[in-house]
């Protein structure tokens, strides 16, 4: 099983940004963060590298119901989506929170898992 969910799209890096948000909203996510790999690096390294962002989108329901699964699964949360300029088109990838689960014993939590996992999906399939 892979650890993400993918896809690529012909659209520049904030234009599809913009199109995972929209979709994630659809599915009851928020944006909470977002981390600019590429301007990280110039400023703490003076590196150059490719436009790459990951998005931290967070489904409030989900996140208490997991909470209250498994009270360390803040360790994982929130669901990261990553988009990065590939040569001729953007990649977008969400993680696999199916594959995250392995080592999570709570039945509970699995299920939960699932249902994030069709979302997200739905999400990645959407674009």
């Amino acid at each position: 099983m892979k650890y993400y969910i993918n896809t690529t799209v012909n659209l520049d890096m904030d234009k599809a940004t913009e199109k995972v948000a929209e979709e994630l909203k659809k599915e009851g996510f928020g944006i909470v963060t977002q981390f600019d790999v590429n301007k990280a690096l110039k400023e703490k390294l003076d590196m150059d590298f490719r436009p790459y962002r990951i998005l931290g989108a967070c489904n409030p329901a989900f996140a208490v119901k997991s909470i209250g699964f498994e009270d360390k699964i803040g360790t994982i949360l929130p669901c990261n989506v990553m988009i990065q300029q590939k040569k001729d088109s953007v990649e977008i990838a969400a993680v696999n929170p199916l594959s995250m689960m392995s080592e999570v014993e709570s039945e509970g939590m699995k299920q939960l898992a699932g249902e994030i996992f069709n979302k997200l999906t739905r999400v990645i399939e959407s674009l």
